[in-house]
């Protein structure tokens, strides 16, 4: 290819992006008054920098083909500073590994930007396979927490078995989301961690933590739900016990497992939880976001649970590396009531949800609970439709 093609092409490329980055997003129709969808996601492989993916040097890469592919953006955790959203995303290359990435907006729906070079996260004495998910916490020690799900091959696997792995939780702490410090994993009783959450504040002078307690990598086998345990510091942390606090339910949202999405927000009325649901189908696992809302004074005592999801993969949502999944791992809590919640669907994107504090606490303390039986959901639902047809005669 001569040089005035290559430059035509690197041009075109710089404008196709400029246009994703600089589109405006709008709110997706009416929405259930509970939050609002938009219209756009917010981070795609399409807004990683070109000089990530391309060989930009003329003579090296005539072609100008990607040398280095990005995959898919994803899972990111969420943080505001000095009046701008960051997202801590999960960016998986073409070659399967996962990296973090920091993008930055003013707005928090749209003009998400990555910095130009990734997180680059130490290791420790036994080096992460892999690395995502993180889940990022401002806690009152002044520090942000950045916990993450580690992976590496499961040792006690044979040779053979190149699936089997082990997760565990990594945790890094930052002032500027810049410099990170690694600090030793978690340690648990439990076989496997994955989706921990650091509580904001210290209780009884404890760092508290919201874990996931599983029997493999996968399956959540006699474990399973969303937990809670106490450490004494953050350098060596250690949980000695484990309680569950909010566990999963047959024929329900959360049957398969459950785990806490991001650090949940502090409101007048108590914890503002969100939260994922697993459900198996003959299509395979079905991810979905649910809210519930616990006591301020003791975290792990829950006030109330809707019944059902919060938000579910919709239209092209639900099409992705793996389907019918949406998943949340940060939102951020802004000073006028504001709530930004950043999912991503099906393992591919990032989108946002918009809702306020006020709308949260009516919905997870005036939604009905799950029955848990059909015959109860009936009666439940007949109560509601009666009450409205009682108005309705009236207008």
């Amino acid at each position: 290819m001569d040089r005035s093609i290559f430059d035509e092409r690197l041009k075109s490329l710089i404008q196709e992006q400029k246009e994703i980055i600089e589109l405006k997003n709008e709110a997706s129709g009416v929405g259930n008054g509970i939050f609002s969808r938009y219209k756009y996601p917010v981070l795609t492989r399409d807004h990683t920098p070109l000089f990530w993916r391309y060989d930009l040097d003329y003579a090296a890469n005539p072609f100008l083909m990607e040398r280095i592919g990005v995959n898919c953006v994803f899972n990111p955790g969420a943080v505001e500073l000095d009046g701008k959203i960051y997202l801590v995303a999960r960016v998986e290359g073409a070659d399967r590994k996962s990296f973090f990435a920091v993008a930055e907006s003013e707005t928090g729906i749209d003009s998400f930007r990555f910095w130009d070079y990734p997180v680059v996260m130490p290791e420790t004495g036994i080096p992460d396979i892999n690395v995502y998910d993180m889940r990022l916490v401002r806690h009152e020690d002044g520090w942000i927490y950045g916990l993450f799900c580690t992976e590496r091959k499961d040792p006690s696997a044979p040779a053979w078995d190149t699936s089997s792995a082990v997760a565990a939780c990594g945790i890094a702490r930052t002032r500027d989301l810049k410099t990170w410090e690694r600090l030793d994993d978690l340690k648990t009783g439990s076989q496997q961690q994955r989706n921990v959450v650091l509580h904001p504040e210290f209780i009884n002078g404890k760092y508290a933590f919201y874990t996931r307690p599983q029997d493999s990598f996968i399956e959540a086998g006699k474990g399973g739900g969303i937990g809670w345990g106490y450490s004494d510091c953050m350098e060596h942390a250690v949980i000695d016990e484990e309680i569950i606090i909010d566990a999963k339910e047959y024929h329900t949202i959360k049957e398969d497992k459950n785990g806490q999405g991001p650090a949940p927000i502090k409101t007048a009325k108590g914890w503002l939880h969100i939260a994922h649901g697993v459900r198996n189908t003959a299509a395979g696992l079905r991810y979905v976001l649910y809210a519930f809302l616990s006591e301020l004074d003791r975290p792990e005592r829950v006030l109330s649970r809707p019944g059902g999801y919060l938000i579910a993969p919709e239209g092209a949502e639900r099409i992705g590396d793996v389907s019918n999944v949406v998943f949340c791992n940060g939102a951020v809590a802004r000073e006028n009531g504001d709530i930004f919640i950043y999912y991503a669907s099906s393992d591919t994107r990032v989108h946002v949800a918009s809702t306020t504090v006020e709308r949260m606490l009516d919905y997870v303390t005036n939604t009905p609970e799950d029955p848990l039986r059909s015959y109860a959901c009936v009666a439940q639902r007949s109560e509601l439709i009666s009450k409205n047809l009682a108005i309705l005669k009236e207008v």
